[in-house]
């Protein structure tokens, strides 16, 4: 392989990478907008992604109340920006989340099996960010 085909395939990666922040991006925002939450501005120096798990962006609405969003291979979803200092922090806030609405479906007195399928899924998810912001590595260059 050449210095050029590695420039190539390095550019290409680039170029997944962008699409796909600005896929996961346009979820979160579309998902905003569906709550009646408009006029965003992205917090691009607070968001992280972390390709091609998930993305945790802090947004602001037009009158200036801040959201975290999470989107990507993983529930779409958000909470208030008080609730995380970081992004890190909402990635923990947002698997304690899920895990609890996983238990409150599976403890309920009656369960369809669509609902027992969606707390998995939840389970599943919340596990993986949990991991996620347990990972040193990840977040060794964000600010304290």
């Amino acid at each position: 392989m050449t210095n050029q085909d590695t420039q190539i395939n390095e550019e290409e990666l680039q170029q997944q990478i962008a699409q796909w922040q600005h896929t996961a991006l346009q979820t979160a925002q579309k998902y905003l907008a569906e709550k009646g939450i408009l006029g965003l501005s992205i917090q691009a120096t607070e968001s992280r992604t972390l390709p091609p798990v998930c993305g945790v962006w802090k947004i602001k609405d037009n009158k200036g109340k801040g959201y975290w969003v999470i989107s990507g291979k993983m529930p779409t979803d958000s909470m208030p920006v008080s609730g995380a200092a970081t992004a890190r922090d909402a990635l923990k806030h947002f698997s304690y989340q899920w895990h609890m609405k996983a238990d409150k479906i599976l403890n309920a007195e009656r369960t369809d099996p669509m609902q027992v399928e969606y707390a998995n899924i939840l389970i599943h998810h919340a596990q993986g960010l949990y991991e996620l912001a347990d990972n040193e590595q990840l977040w060794a260059n964000e600010a304290s």
